[in-house]
């Protein structure tokens, strides 16, 4: 099996090196890793993340240790281009690189040159070679908000080399009891039931929420629909909407924003008042005459917006779950917007949890679409009890960040730095 791990890591190389002919995510992917020169550290701590989103998930954990240890250099590795491309600069880290393809001499380089002294990767990302080197030096490892479900390579009869990579991990802080349950089963019980990093991470927006003025006066009084993270099959069905509620007001932040996408939304609109981010955001102060009575739809065409617009809203429509799956749910909910989705939603237990509350809804079509609509828009009571319930489960549910720095701080690796003060 680990020959054809290995054999799997190189067939990958070779495909991202053909895909960069044509594809520039690809492109970025390679040389990124081609060009980047390392750092050399001592005793650092090292955050790994897949992309954007587990960044996100996991710098709670990081902006705390960062404020524990100031001391420590921090090294943060992704993955993804879309996750260090936006991401690269972050004052959180001391260096910021891809992480190198696993192979045994790009783990030990790596390792020789960041010296690590603790890891930590969020929520998945088992890298076999990284994960051994470091076992090998008694780097303990940590996995941040980890999530598993039965159908995954370790719980199979022919899962022993992935369940090998599991081993090498320190300690799993994980999302749920159930993920608990399913490591005990094939003999793993160094974990801490800490919960999901990201609702920290959505709570804390939403208790400080960045402010965007003229979105009041696009709304100019009345009530939104915000579609977040979308992709066209999302589009699609949100475009149907529109005329169906003429008294709301709608802002869709798609998930990808090149010109060609936006131009794909703005033809799926139905004629009317729509504008986009970028045609208005220089415009200062923003007069309510200036958008018109029935300026009713807003595109943003703008990263990094999405978590502080849904502030203004009051119903949550999160993209991606036609796809590989749905985006962060958790942004809206901290804001107590009920949430609806598309099928691909089965991965990600809050989603599981929202739809059990009441709070959350998957639908399959436009027709599903418009019919929880209806019943959210129309139907008061039914959208109290939803606001209701997802508020209950965020209060209830926030603090993981906390338990795992708690339990960190008692460890011997690392302490807080002794600060010296003048009289």
């Amino acid at each position: 099996m680990h020959l054809l791990y290995k054999t799997g890591i190189r067939l990958y190389f070779y495909a991202i090196c053909f895909a960069s002919l044509f594809n520039n995510k690809a492109k970025l992917w390679l040389n990124g890793r081609k060009n980047q020169k390392l750092l050399p550290f001592n005793d650092s701590i090292w955050f790994h993340f897949a992309s954007l989103g587990e960044f996100e998930q996991g710098s709670p954990v990081l902006e705390e240790l960062r404020a524990l240890y100031p001391e420590s250099k921090i090294v943060v590795t992704f993955f993804s281009p879309s996750g260090y491309e936006i991401r690269k600069n972050t004052p959180l880290a001391d260096a910021v690189y891809y992480l190198p393809l696993d192979t045994e001499q790009n783990a030990r380089e790596f390792i020789d040159a960041i010296q690590p002294k603790l890891a930590f990767f969020t929520k998945y990302e088992y890298w076999y070679h990284f994960f051994n080197e470091m076992h090998e030096r008694e780097i303990p490892i940590y996995i941040i908000s980890a999530t598993f479900r039965p159908g995954q390579i370790f719980f199979k009869w022919y899962g022993g080399f992935y369940r090998k990579i599991l081993g090498f991990v320190y300690c799993f802080f994980l999302q749920d009891e159930d993920s608990k349950i399913l490591l005990k089963k094939i003999g793993i019980e160094n974990v801490i039931v800490s919960g999901d990093t990201r609702l920290d991470r959505a709570w804390a927006t939403a208790q400080h929420p960045k402010q965007i003025p003229f979105i009041s006066d696009f709304l100019n009084g009345h009530k939104a629909f915000i579609a977040g993270s979308t992709w066209p099959k999302d589009e699609k069905m949100i475009a149907s909407l529109i005329k169906k509620y003429p008294g709301w007001k709608f802002i869709i932040a798609p998930h990808e924003i090149s010109e060609e996408r936006i131009a794909r939304l703005i033809e799926l609109i139905p004629e009317g008042y729509k504008i986009r981010y970028s045609n208005i955001s220089h415009l200062k102060p923003h007069p309510v005459n200036y958008w018109g009575p029935q300026m009713q739809i807003l595109i943003i065409d703008n990263i990094g917006m999405l978590s502080s617009l849904y502030q203004y809203c009051d119903i949550a429509y999160i993209g991606g779950g036609f796809g590989a799956g749905i985006h962060n749910t958790l942004e809206a909910a901290a804001f107590d917007l009920p949430v609806i989705f598309g099928p691909k939603f089965l991965k990600f237990r809050e989603a599981r949890e929202f739809i059990r509350l009441k709070a959350g809804f998957s639908i399959k079509n436009k027709d599903e679409l418009k019919k929880i609509a209806d019943t959210l828009i129309y139907d008061k009571a039914f959208y109290d009890s939803a606001q209701k319930s997802i508020h209950t489960y965020v209060q209830e549910n926030v603090g993981a960040t906390e338990r795992i720095i708690d339990y960190i701080k008692k460890l011997q690796y690392y302490k807080p730095a002794t600060v010296s003060q003048s009289k």
